[in-house]
This record gives structure tokens, C-alpha cells and sequence, in this order.
């Protein structure tokens, strides 16, 4: 049923999308292809709070460390809120985000990927595993938000202490990114990528 739920409301976006003139999104490569760092987005334009879960809910299909979904999401939507994320991401992710609709911030509870039942680490990568599920998570999380029609923006620059404290966070979780989600105002060109020879190697 939830993922039934989650179909629709993409659908609900699309169609929204493309009775407002944007591009429809029609396939993975369009998604993958689409996908851009918004550093632009347009103030106008708002995505629901039942939007915002469903984005969520197709992060949580992310595959983790024994299906031990590490990851947690504090999301600001009110405007008291956003803004008090927006003024501890640093000067340039708050000229960034201006029109975001929501804040996403991304966490990992410790402990949970990369260790055995003990408790002991299962590798020497130990807690890097819980920020590699994260990452996973995280990336499920824009690719969704680009297949209804959204846009985000992944951001490191940030006070960990002020949104502990903004978003009372437990003291287990490690503040990773916060993410910003809205519509883009304008599209930017596709960044460099290096040749795939570059990066890509067969035995």
C-alpha cells in the first residue's frame, strides 16, 4: 500500500510538471541525465509536505549494511525553521538555498552499519560504513525528488552542533549533510565529468 502511495504521488508530480510547462521526466536516463546541484531555485513554486514523504519513503529503499537502515531525516518546512537552518550552512549555501522549499537534513546512527552483533567493528572501515549507507540513502533520496519533478541541492558546509540543537538531534547520530529540495528557477549546464577510462578499470 505505501508503495502504492509513493507511485501515485510521483505520478500526481509529473503530470503537475508538465501541465505547468516543465520537462516530463520519462525514463531512469532522463532522471540520471537531469539531475543537477540547484543553486537557483524558484520561490514561487512549493512542494507539499505529502511530497516531501514520499522522497523520504524512496530513500528508505536504499539498500544498507544487514538492512540495518541507518539513516535518519529532520526536515524544516516552516519559514522560522528553514531559516534557522539557512543561517548556520554558511554564507554561500544560504544565498544557495533562497526559495528552497524545505531544509532536509541527513543523518546515520552509529553503531548500526559495519558492526557485528557484539558490537564490534566488522571491518576496518567500522562507522565510514554508516555514512556510506548515508550516501546511498541520500542518493535514492535526489533521484526520487528529479523523478517528481524536483531539485536539490547536497550541501557539507554546516554547524553540526546548531542543528543538533535546532532539530534536538540524538547525540548517536552523525549530522551528515543537509539537503536542500525545491524547484530550480533556471537550468544550469551539465558539469564536467572526467572520461570514463579515467575512473573505470576491467581485470
Amino acid at each position: 500500500m505505501k508503495r502504492f502511495v509513493i507511485v501515485a504521488l510521483a505520478l500526481m508530480a509529473l503530470m503537475s510538471c508538465a501541465e505547468s510547462g516543465q520537462k516530463k521526466i520519462v525514463s531512469f536516463d532522463d532522471v540520471i541525465s537531469m539531475r543537477r546541484s540547484i543553486r537557483d531555485f524558484d520561490a514561487s513554486k512549493s512542494v507539499s509536505k505529502a511530497e516531501v514523504r514520499a522522497v523520504i519513503a524512496a530513500a528508505q529503499e536504499a539498500p544498507s549494511w544487514t538492512n540495518s537502515q541507518p539513516s535518519r531525516y529532520y526536515v524544516a518546512m516552516s519559514p522560522g525553521k528553514v531559516q534557522a537552518v539557512r543561517e548556520v550552512i554558511g554564507d554561500r549555501n544560504k544565498r544557495n538555498t533562497e526559495g528552497a522549499s524545505a531544509l532536509i537534513v541527513s543523518t546515520f546512527v552509529r553503531g548500526l552499519s559495519g558492526f557485528r552483533r557484539g558490537g564490534e567493528p566488522a571491518n576496518e572501515v567500522g562507522e565510514g560504513w554508516g555514512a556510506y549507507d548515508n550516501g546511498l540513502s541520500d542518493a535514492h533520496l535526489v533521484l526520487a525528488a528529479r523523478a517528481m519533478g524536483f531539485d536539490t541541492l547536497i550541501m557539507g558546509a554546516r554547524d553540526a552542533d546548531a542543528l543538533r540543537s535546532i532539530f534536538d538531534i540524538p547525540e548517536e547520530e552523525t549530522i551528515m549533510a543537509v539537503i536542500a529540495l525545491g524547484y530550480r528557477a533556471s537550468d544550469p549546464e551539465r558539469p564536467f565529468r572526467k572520461p570514463l577510462d579515467e575512473i573505470l578499470k576491467f581485470f
